[in-house]
């Protein structure tokens, strides 16, 4: 699969079609891969955190999940021209999932988000196998390893929000009896209905990001923190 850097992050000159297919595939050759989105903030923190930029470039799939991934990879002449998030990917991948009877397991959030989610799940993929399901609380990683195994899923959802899933993801993920890894943020409190999702169009437009500061200003921090990727963008072209 094609790939692009954005400042030292490699992220994939993909589709939604093409990731499922090789995600597909993995599975039937019992193949370990990990999924991880990237976004600007992501990139910014490899800036001073060269351990999280070794995990991020390690990974299978690096999906261009931030509108600034798609504008920066416009901007320097890259082929990068549609998002892929990662709620969306593993919505699809939960029907890729339920069409070929892969098995699920989720891990993250809370109790009541994570029972909630996996509800949502059976309700709208009907023949989903979720085999099991942990919240991210209370549990060494050796514990969670060990309670995973026991299912031995094809797919593990980890939520437990950037960076520490990709530490869990890349610290346990040759320990684990798995084939798909990936890196879900807040995605169960989405499905679950605990946090709602911009509207498509808004989605379509690139600007989840503005709804989600509108509904919480105190992400105002988070955003001016993103400023400098833009100027690196201009500037480092």
């Amino acid at each position: 699969m094609e790939k692009e850097s954005i400042f030292g992050v490699k992220v994939c000159v993909t589709s939604y079609e093409e990731i499922l297919n090789f995600i597909d595939k993995d599975i039937i050759n019992k193949k370990k891969s990990f999924v991880v989105a990237i976004n600007p903030e992501k990139i910014m923190k490899t800036r001073k955190n060269e351990f999280l930029k070794k995990i991020l470039n390690s990974a299978s799939y690096q999906l261009p999940d931030g509108i600034g991934i798609v504008y920066a990879s416009k901007f320097r002449n890259g082929r990068i021209r549609k998002r892929i998030t990662g709620i969306d990917l593993m919505e699809k991948i939960c029907f890729l999932a339920s069409n070929n009877n892969y098995s699920v397991f989720l891990y993250g959030s809370h109790e009541e988000v994570l029972d909630k989610t996996e509800s949502v799940l059976i309700k709208k993929y009907e023949s989903i196998n979720i085999v099991g399901k942990i919240s991210g609380y209370g549990k060494t990683d050796s514990e969670i390893v060990e309670i995973i195994n026991k299912k031995q899923p094809n797919i593990l959802f980890v939520a437990l929000g950037s960076p520490k899933q990709e530490y869990f993801i890349y610290n346990n993920m040759l320990k684990i009896k798995c084939n798909i890894f990936m890196g879900v943020g807040g995605s169960f409190d989405v499905i679950s209905g605990n946090v709602k999702r911009a509207p498509v169009w808004m989605q379509n437009k690139g600007l989840e990001w503005f709804y989600r500061l509108v509904k919480n200003p105190k992400r105002i921090v988070r955003q001016i923190k993103l400023i400098p990727f833009f100027v690196l963008t201009i500037f480092k072209k």
